[in-house]
Parts: structure tokens; sequence; C-alpha cells
């Protein structure tokens, strides 16, 4: 319909327009009939229209309720993404390659796009702070957290967490997304960019889109996983709602017993995460140590080997614990070693167990007394897109450690 009016404002003018509209948004041009004025008006009306209606969308996509999206632009309840490794020879775009799923895609699917565009879906979601922060009055409506112990254009952080994510939201709902990469994302005063620093090695992401009130939930973890924040925004209306999010913001962190916290998460879409965080003072390997026994099942762990004091695989408890050596996708045929992957999840053994984490965590002695943490689902079809990754793993000898 509208395209026919449309069309009329180009051929002839509209002799329906009540009067008492037009007298007041158009003036009758010098020499030119009273019928044909009222036309134009109605036309320009129309134009007015159509183009608020096209601003309003656009403000909708660029500042409306912010979320985690997918590879075509949709918001998701939640994602995850692998960065493929690179090969030695390879050009640099196939260091930017990904495997992508959600909770449409029964699975890996190839992503779409590469980790250094907007396009695609860690892009999309992380551009939602560039694009707000640059619109000065959406910026008072938002409060965000960026950190990481590798932070970018600065020194690498030894004595805060292991811990790396983003944390965006507004007085609706908002994402925390948790990930491996070091130097990722830069600060608000610049755009999103991927570093170069990351093209060689795999990397791991989960973004969660959750209601406003499990912020604060989510800000009490990050006093157990003590972050290094590099750059954030928590004030007004967020920092008397969500004090923990503040405080860990600040460099705060848990002075007393228990050193670890396990909460359980829902997300917008009501799936539950269960986010497993645990301070310096734990002084235990988080997946031997505890979150075999609180999943109550083995675990298959993937983790940088090149990381100095690899902890050996762990049977010696009531769950085993095996660290991964070599994963594969089968569409498209990718076979790596965990030394040419930066990533951190697990994944449960048995398809009973149906438990499939992602952190930021490595399996070694010196992250035994660092904060970090992971998040885990109980999902089957999440679980068998970890599980049927692993091709080898490193097995215990009879003193119920690794080989």
């Amino acid at each position: 319909m509208i395209f026919f009016f449309v069309g009329n404002c180009f051929k002839s003018p509209v002799r329906t327009v009540p009067l008492r509209w037009l007298r007041y948004l158009s003036s009758t041009p010098s020499g030119a009939s009273e019928k044909a004025s009222y036309g134009q008006g109605f036309c320009r009306i129309l134009m007015l229209l159509i183009l608020a209606l096209s601003l309003a969308l656009t403000y909708d996509v660029v500042y409306g309720s912010i979320s985690c999206y997918d590879d075509s632009g949709e918001p998701v309840d939640w994602f995850i993404v692998y960065k493929l490794p690179k090969s030695h020879h390879s050009s640099p775009v196939e260091g930017m390659r990904y495997m992508y799923q959600d909770g449409h895609t029964q699975g890996w699917v190839k992503g779409r796009s590469l980790m250094n565009s907007t396009e695609g879906a860690v892009g999309r979601t992380l551009n939602q702070l560039y694009l707000e922060a640059a619109n000065r009055q959406r910026e008072k409506e938002m409060a965000y957290v960026l950190y990481n112990d590798e932070p970018p254009k600065e020194n690498f952080s030894g004595s805060k967490g292991h811990t790396k994510g983003v944390i965006l939201l507004d007085r609706t709902q908002g994402f925390w997304l948790v990930h491996s990469t070091p130097r990722f994302p830069p600060r608000l005063d610049e755009e999103y960019a991927w570093p170069h620093t990351a093209l060689t090695y795999g990397q791991s992401f989960l973004c969660v889109t959750y209601p406003y009130s499990q912020f604060k939930a989510i800000g009490n973890q990050l006093l157990f996983t003590d972050p290094h924040v590099y750059d954030y925004q928590v004030q007004g209306a967020f920092a008397r709602d969500l004090p923990a999010l503040l405080n860990a913001s600040e460099g705060e962190h848990v002075q007393e017993e228990p050193w670890n916290s396990q909460v359980t998460l829902t997300s917008k879409g009501g799936k539950e995460f269960v986010s497993f965080a645990k301070f310096s003072f734990f002084d235990d390997d988080l997946y031997s140590g505890w979150l075999a026994q609180a999943l109550a099942t083995d675990l298959y762990v993937e983790f940088w080997l090149k990381s100095s004091g690899v902890l050996a695989s762990n049977c010696s408890g009531q769950y085993r614990v095996y660290n991964v050596e070599q994963l594969a996708f089968q569409d498209p045929a990718t076979s790596f070693f965990s030394t040419s992957d930066h990533s951190k999840w697990c994944v449960g053994i048995e398809r009973d167990s149906g438990w499939a984490c992602v952190g930021d965590m490595n399996r070694n002695h010196a992250e035994e007394h660092r904060g970090g943490g992971t998040i885990c689902c109980h999902d089957v079809t999440i679980w068998k897109s970890f599980h049927s990754l692993v091709q080898n793993y490193t097995d215990c000898d009879t003193t119920g450690y690794g080989l």
C-alpha cells in the first residue's frame, strides 16, 4: 500500500487529504494551485513517515536491547565460537576462520565471516560496545567491564586471575562473553579489531544473554576470579544495583573463605548455565580439584599444552581428568594438536554426563594459585559437539597420573 501511494506522489496530486492536515504542514507555492499543493504536502508527510520508520528500525538494530548476536545479525540466547588454529605456512586469513554453534544449529557449522569482521558473531556482539559508546546518551544507559590477564597495550598481569571476558548490559538485559584470547578486545576509545598476535592459536568463546537480574550474581563471581579489568563503566543505578560488579571492576576480591563459588545462572531464554569461580587461595586445579567432583563425571580437558608446569592427567580420585592431545573437526576436515590450541574447555567423557564447559583456565601449577573459572551447561547437543572433537588424550599410568 505504501509503495502505491509513493508511486502516486510522482504521478499526480492526491485529492483526498483533509485540508486541516496540510494547512499547517505545507504551504502553497507561488503560482501553484491549492489542489497541487495539497498533493505535494501529502507526499512530504508520507516520505517523512517512511524516513522516520527507517531511522527507528536502524536505531533498534544499533541501540536495541543488548544481546549476543549470531552471524546473520539476529539476537540469540547463547552461542559458542571456536577460532581455528592457523598452520605455519597459511595466510593470515586462515588464522581468522572459526566454527559456530547456538541453539538453532544442532552442533558446529562453519562461521560465515572472519574473526576480524563485525559481520561475524563475536564481532557483531562486541561491536555493540563501540557503537553504544559513540552515542553519548546511550553510553550513560549502559554498564560494561572488559577484563583480560593479558590486556591490549598493557603489560602481562601475573598476579590477578587468569581470566578473560566482556560484560555489557543495560537496565533490561546484557551479555557475558567468556573467552581465551590475549590482548582482546580493544578499549572503548578504539574500534573493534582482531589482534595480529591471536592469529596462530585456536581460541574459544561462550556468549550468553542474561536478564538484568542475573548480573548481581555474575558480579559476585568476578570477586572470586579476581580479573584484571582494563576498561569499565559501572555508575549510577548500575553501581547501586550491582555493587559486586563495581567492586570487582575496581580491583577488589573476596577476603575470606570459601575461596570458590558455584552459582546457576539463567539466560534470557530460560537456559541454565553453571558458573564455577575460584580465587587464588583455593590452591588447587580447577578441573581435578573441583569441577569433576561437582559435575560427578570424568573429564576430557582441552587447554594450551605449551603453558609451563602442565599438570599431568589425574586418575587418583573418584573421577578421572584427562588432558586432550589432539582434536579434529569433520567439516571442514581440520585436525590439530593441543599445542596449537589456546582454547579452554572440558567435556564429560560419558554421554550420560551431558556436561560441557567453556572457560579461561589451563591445567598447570601456576594457575592452581590464580583466580579463574568456567561456565558449564548440561546439554546433550553441546556435549556431543565437543566430545566428538577429541581424537587423542594422555592416559594415566599405574600411579594414577599422566604418562
